[in-house]
């Protein structure tokens, strides 16, 4: 890939995956998309700036509980909320009972039980993650949360390979021109996060739950949807992100 073409992919994930104002143009659309290793490459100063609140919360000696929310209201203003819809709408399809009421849940507007309970337990799971990470020495920290962040970028990327879209859409944009073979690509761009970060190899936990989450949620919306989509994209960064962090403070407290 030349440079031209992997910067303007790198600029397309900044403003598909961000809320940095970004100038793009279509290309970098089109060359993101068929650049799998650029969601993890993103996810790098994605996890440098959320990990923040944590340094300086550590220099200020603030309590750990001021540092989570620190580390939620970053996440909020840096990377939004887009894709938390697309846990609302998995928790909605799963509580549905039948693939073509699952298919209908995923379309209707209306917020069900289904979304508002998958949506707090994403919040409060990393709400908590986040007090856990507070708890522990700060570059560890540090190296957890932007491993958090590549291992579930790496999920889009394995979704985004390893996936076949339902339907067309914003999933089909990133399944179309994507296959297994280019999965190498993101996993080698994660590999510096799993290993070379502070806390291994709790941060290679913490990098191996995203596609961990991928895969299930892969084979899980083939079963129930007929393929993935875009809510499967969002919810496998979710997911991916507090799973990753809870697995990684695991792997940091027995090791």
């Amino acid at each position: 890939m030349a440079l031209s073409d992997l910067a303007g992919g790198l600029r397309g994930g900044v403003a598909f995956l961000t809320r940095i104002p970004a100038s793009t143009r279509e290309a970098d659309w089109d060359r993101f998309r068929a650049f799998p290793a650029a969601f993890p490459l993103v996810a790098y100063p994605v996890g440098a700036v959320a990990s923040v609140p944590f340094l300086a919360g550590s220099l200020a000696g603030l309590p750990d509980a001021t540092v989570a929310f620190g580390y939620l209201s970053v996440l909020v203003v840096l990377v939004g909320i887009p894709h938390l819809d697309g846990v609302a709408d998995l928790g909605d399809a799963a509580a549905a009972h039948g693939a073509a009421a699952r298919r209908r849940a995923l379309k209707d507007t209306e917020t069900g039980v289904g979304a508002i309970v998958a949506v707090a337990v994403v919040l409060v799971g990393l709400a908590v993650a986040a007090l856990e990470l507070a708890a522990v020495p700060t570059l560890a920290a540090v190296g957890l949360v932007v491993a958090g962040e590549v291992g579930a970028k790496l999920g889009m990327a394995t979704v985004a390979c390893l996936g076949t879209a339902s339907h067309e859409g914003l999933g089909s944009a990133f399944t179309r021109g994507a296959s297994p073979a280019l999965l190498l690509g993101p996993v080698l761009v994660s590999l510096p996060a799993a290993l070379f970060l502070p806390a291994v190899p709790a941060a290679a936990a913490a990098v191996a739950a995203g596609p961990l989450v991928a895969i299930v949620l892969v084979r899980w919306a083939d079963r129930a949807l007929g393929g993935v989509n875009g809510d499967v994209f969002g919810a496998t960064n979710e997911l991916g992100r507090v799973l990753g962090l809870h697995a990684g403070v695991i792997v940091w407290t027995l090791s």
